[in-house]
C-alpha cells in the first residue's frame, strides 16, 4: 500500500507514477547520477569537492511519427548528464535549491519533455543523505520576452485576486492603472458572483458550475474596462502578455485540462495556481479571503 510518507522518501520515478493522470506520459529516467561538486554556503565547504547524486525522471509527449529506431527522435539520456554537467560548469553556487531550479529549466527547454522530477542529495555532509527535490511541468515556465539589448529573459506577471467589492469599486480604472505601471504583466482573477450557485450535489458537475460562474464573473469584470481581455489558456495569456494587453483569465479549460490540476475550487487557491504555473512575480490579494499556505509565489494583501 502507497501512503504518502512511503512516497516522501520513494524514486522520484516512483512519485511520478503517483502522480500521474488519467493518461500517464512516457518517462525517461537518470538514476543515482554521483559527480564530486564544489558547492555549499557555508565556509567549510568552499574550495572542497563533495559528492552529490543527481536522480532525474522526466515525462515526455510522445513521439509524433514512428521512432524508426532513431535517436535523433527521442529526448536522449544524454541530454540529462548534459544537463547537469553545463549546470555545474557554469557556476559555483550556494543552494542545491538553486541547481535543482536550473536543472528542471534546462530539461524543460527540450521538446519533448513535459514534467520533470529533480532530486539532489549530498553524499559526504555526515552519515547521512542531505538533498531536495523538486516538481516542475512545462506549464509552470516563465514567459519569455526579448528586451531592448536583444537578449531573451524571463517574464514574471502580476497576479491580482479581485473579490466582488474590488470589481465593482468606482476607482477600478485608477487601480488597473498602477498595477500597469509597476508590472511588466498583469492577469486579473476574480471570485464567485454575490448570487446563489446552482448545486448539483455531485463533486466533479459542481465543480464545472463553480468553474463557470467564475468565468461568467470575469466577463463582468472585463465590461468595466476595456482594457480587459478574457482568456482561457496558456497560449492565449502568453500571446497576450506579449502584447501588453491586460489578461482577465477564465480558468476552466485550464483547470480541466490540467494533469497536476489545483487541489482546491476555492477562487483565491485558484489564483494562485495560475501565479505559481506563470511563474509569477507575486500574488496580490483584494477582499477578506482565506490565503493558502505553503507556496513558492509570495501572497500579499492589497
Amino acid at each position: 500500500m502507497i501512503t504518502d510518507v512511503s512516497l516522501a522518501f520513494a524514486h522520484p520515478e516512483e512519485r511520478s507514477l503517483a502522480s500521474a493522470g488519467a493518461a500517464p506520459r512516457d518517462r525517461i529516467s537518470l538514476r543515482d547520477h554521483i559527480v564530486e561538486v564544489d558547492i555549499g554556503a557555508f565556509q567549510k565547504e568552499r574550495g572542497h569537492q563533495q559528492r552529490v547524486m543527481f536522480n532525474i525522471v522526466v515525462e515526455v509527449r510522445p513521439a509524433p511519427q514512428p521512432l524508426n529506431d532513431d535517436v535523433d527522435r527521442i529526448l536522449s539520456y544524454d541530454r540529462l548528464t548534459e544537463a547537469v554537467a553545463t549546470e555545474l560548469a557554469a557556476e559555483r553556487l550556494n543552494l542545491l535549491e538553486t541547481l535543482a531550479e536550473r536543472l528542471a529549466e534546462r530539461i524543460l527547454a527540450e521538446p519533448q519533455a513535459m514534467r520533470v522530477f529533480v532530486r539532489i542529495e549530498k553524499l559526504d555532509v555526515g552519515p547521512y543523505k542531505l538533498g531536495v527535490e523538486i516538481v516542475r511541468s512545462r506549464a509552470e515556465m516563465a514567459v519569455k520576452v526579448v528586451g531592448q539589448n536583444g537578449e531573451e529573459a524571463a517574464l514574471h506577471p502580476l497576479v491580482v485576486y479581485l473579490d466582488n467589492a474590488a470589481i465593482a469599486a468606482p476607482d477600478l480604472a485608477q487601480r488597473l492603472d498602477a498595477w500597469l505601471a509597476a508590472a511588466p504583466a498583469v492577469i486579473l482573477t476574480v471570485g464567485l458572483p454575490d448570487a446563489p450557485q446552482p448545486q448539483t450535489g455531485h463533486r466533479p458537475t459542481q465543480r464545472r458550475v463553480d468553474l463557470l460562474a467564475i468565468e461568467q464573473n470575469a466577463w463582468l469584470l472585463a465590461a468595466r474596462d476595456p482594457r480587459c481581455v478574457v482568456m482561457a489558456t496558456r497560449t492565449e495569456i502568453d500571446w497576450a502578455i506579449h502584447r501588453d494587453q491586460l489578461v482577465v483569465w477564465a480558468p476552466s479549460k485550464l483547470v480541466l485540462d490540467a494533469v497536476d490540476g489545483p487541489h482546491s475550487r476555492e477562487p483565491v487557491a485558484l489564483a494562485l495556481w495560475l501565479a505559481e504555473l506563470m511563474a509569477a512575480e507575486r500574488l496580490l490579494v483584494h477582499g477578506d479571503v482565506s490565503l493558502p499556505a505553503g507556496s513558492r509565489v509570495r501572497i500579499e494583501r492589497a
